[in-house]
């Protein structure tokens, strides 16, 4: 992999749980957020799994985020894939140092940290097995040719959420799996945010994930 292929980002290590099982969640937030944002998903949707939570390396007016932006909605693709390669050669020495399996890793991304893991899977699919996106955007106006045979993907969104729309979700949909994704859409009536009555859909999707893995 390209990249800086070093640890040096902030970000949280936390082991599996003994005889548990689960495949590695990488976590990432949404803008404003760090690495610390959704660790309480883990008791939620995988518990025992092992967790790597990283922190976005581009500060806008202060608040974290994976890649710029030109304004709200419209992505600097350029950094987008500069910071899809960096993140890659992050995992891989993440996977070196935590001994995980390399690319075995799903990702639950919130908001800018769902656009950043679509974008990785799209741009980099020998990094993520698959991933939960809540709350996406499209990442790429013209997306990477990629093989996405056998990532499993759930596409969660809000059927009310103004930046996120279900047009924008459909698209990135119709997006993963033109490449091969096998994608299950999840939906709830709220906005941008996360439902947490959908968390024993979510669980239950990673589940299967690890049971066919």
């Amino acid at each position: 992999m390209t990249g800086t292929g070093t640890l040096d980002r902030p970000h949280v290590w936390l082991p599996g749980a003994p005889g548990a099982g689960a495949a590695p969640l990488l976590l990432l937030h949404g803008t404003g957020g760090n690495e610390f944002d959704l660790l309480p998903l883990r008791h939620h949707i995988a518990p025992g799994a092992p967790v790597l939570s990283v922190r976005g390396s581009v500060l806008e007016n202060g608040m974290p985020r994976f890649f710029r932006r030109l304004r709200e909605g419209v992505f600097d693709e350029d950094d987008l894939r500069a910071r899809v390669d960096e993140l890659a050669g992050f995992l891989a020495a993440a996977e070196q140092e935590y001994d995980v399996a390399p690319g075995s890793w799903r990702a639950v991304g919130f908001s800018n940290g769902a656009n950043i893991a679509s974008a990785l899977l799209l741009q980099r699919p020998e990094a993520l097995a698959g991933a939960v996106l809540l709350a996406a955007m499209v990442p790429f106006h013209e997306p990477p040719k990629a093989d996405l045979t056998g990532k499993r993907v759930a596409v969660v969104n809000g059927r009310a959420d103004p930046m996120a729309t279900p047009e924008l979700t459909g698209t990135l949909t119709a997006q993963l799996r033109a490449a091969g994704a096998e994608v299950t859409a999840l939906t709830h009536a709220g906005g941008h945010t996360i439902d947490p009555r959908l968390l024993p859909r979510i669980s239950e999707f990673l589940g299967d994930v690890t049971a066919a893995g």
